[in-house]
């Protein structure tokens, strides 16, 4: 959208839905934060209300904000010239949420976020809604005003365990049979916690502890150290004597 359309459309709903709604507008994009408790008559009036059309419901997400605002690597604070391998060992997934570091911008954890597009009025928005309590999130779910959230809030669930009150069939939709945990929580291992194989003596598939050792990714970069650039050249001497 126009940075026009985003300020009128700020503009609307700030004097439509007063305090009921959080307001934010950043790169022209308009995001409306609700109350899981306003959710349900907010999206209602959204949808059906001249000055919004929303009648379209493109995309619903889960958001985990653990570790929001932190950062694993150590970037110009190590390398003038870009990424380095400085690791702060503080990120997203490396500590509790209970232990979390205090001066992040989120206090809570997780969020359905919804993205509305108005055809008639050629507008989009994004709603974002918390779950109050980390530890079982629940919002409600949205599939009686807009029915396409159906599967959309199923992956919400599955991968981050925000629970929707009120979906007609609530159950997981990516993961296998018997998956424990929500696999896009950031606190859940990378490596998983079971691997599977085939065992030839038992002639089927066994599940085991994964063994794989969790350990911090570092990425190959591509950097003009002084020392890389010697053994360089040392290896180009070598090369020529042989």
């Amino acid at each position: 959208m126009s940075e026009t359309q985003t300020n009128s459309l700020a503009e609307r709903l700030s004097a439509r839905f007063g305090d009921t709604l959080k307001i934010s507008v950043a790169r022209t994009e308009v995001t409306a934060e609700v109350a899981a408790a306003d959710l349900i008559a907010v999206a209602t009036a959204l949808r059906d209300e001249a000055a919004f059309r929303f009648g379209e419901l493109v995309d619903l997400c889960g958001v985990d904000y653990l570790g929001y605002g932190q950062t694993e690597w150590d970037t110009e604070t190590v390398s003038g010239t870009g990424f380095s391998r400085g690791v702060e060992g503080e990120a997203m997934g490396r500590f509790k949420w209970a232990d979390r570091p205090r001066d992040v911008s989120q206090p809570r954890r997780f969020a359905a976020v919804i993205h509305l597009l108005s055809i008639e009025n050629n507008q989009r928005l994004r709603l974002r809604v918390f779950g109050e309590d980390d530890s079982l999130p629940v919002v409600p779910s949205v599939t009686g005003v807009w029915a396409g959230s159906n599967w959309f809030e199923r992956e919400a669930f599955d991968l981050y365990g925000i629970i929707f009150e009120g979906h007609p069939d609530l159950r997981r939709i990516l993961t296998d049979y018997g998956f424990v945990g929500h696999p896009f929580r950031k606190d859940f291992p990378l490596i998983g916690n079971v691997e599977v194989r085939y065992d030839p003596e038992q002639k089927r598939v066994v599940y085991e502890p994964v063994s794989i050792e969790p350990r911090v990714l570092v990425p190959r970069v591509i950097r003009d150290d002084a020392d890389l650039l010697q053994a360089k050249a040392e290896a180009a001497d070598n090369w020529r004597e042989n």
